[in-house]
């Protein structure tokens, strides 16, 4: 009479295979990475939506609006994949609340830019010419913190591997400095906007001074939630 132990051992090793891997659970960091880089596809195109704005170039609004509207679009599609499959073992290598976290400030910086283009595109939006040029910069710096949060999420593979520790703790720490800079600069420039726009209110009229308020507030948005990116992952790298 054959012996059915093998075939039982293999049973029972592919069980133990799933366990581990609910247990233990697959790294959902390559996945939040390329949400972040569709988070950027994206919101590079404010520079040309401002520049289109700025030129009175409808043609170019429009197509930046797309441009941003799709990267939108695509960031939520994944972002839903990635909270669908996101595993909930035991022993992940970060947190599941902290990649919600940065999941969610991600995702807002998408839908910030989005509402920025819709706010230009549905109100035929023209900025005073003495707003213009420190405006487009200004909105530069905002996507420029975008683009230094992403350096930032892409280093996290090598902080897990490296057990948040070492010389790689030092690089991330001082990329967050950067980005912080880098926010900062951009609140500067946004008071000298807000403080532009004051002196210019008797000679606008008043329900066009309010939407570029909020144009100016929206823009700066989008830089206070890259910051806001990489201070989740400060906390991550403190713990």
């Amino acid at each position: 009479m054959r012996h059915q132990y093998p075939l039982f051992i293999g049973a029972s090793i592919m069980v133990a295979k799933n366990y581990l891997s609910g247990l233990f659970g697959r790294s959902p960091i390559t996945p939040l990475q390329e949400h972040m880089y569709c988070v950027y596809r994206g919101i590079k195109h404010l520079v040309p939506l401002i520049e289109g704005m700025n030129e009175d170039n409808f043609e170019k609004v429009i197509a930046a609006q797309q441009e941003i509207n799709k990267g939108e679009h695509d960031a939520d599609d994944m972002k839903r994949e990635l909270r669908t499959h996101l595993p909930k073992g035991l022993f992940m290598p970060v947190d599941r609340r902290d990649v919600l976290d940065v999941l969610l400030r991600q995702d807002i910086i998408a839908n910030q830019a989005k509402d920025v283009a819709s706010l230009i595109v549905g109100r035929n939006m023209q900025l005073p010419e003495a707003m213009r040029t420190l405006f487009l910069t200004y909105t530069q710096r905002c996507v420029d913190t975008v683009r230094k949060a992403l350096d930032v999420i892409n280093e996290l593979d090598e902080l897990v591997e490296t057990g948040f520790r070492g010389l790689e703790v030092d690089l991330v720490e001082k990329m967050l400095v950067e980005l912080g800079d880098i926010e900062s600069e951009t609140d500067t420039m946004q008071l000298s906007l807000r403080q532009t726009l004051f002196d210019l209110e008797k000679d606008l009229g008043p329900v066009d001074v309010i939407f570029t308020y909020r144009l100016i507030d929206w823009v700066g948005n989008v830089a206070d939630n890259a910051e806001r990116v990489g201070s989740r992952l400060s906390l991550m790298i403190a713990r």
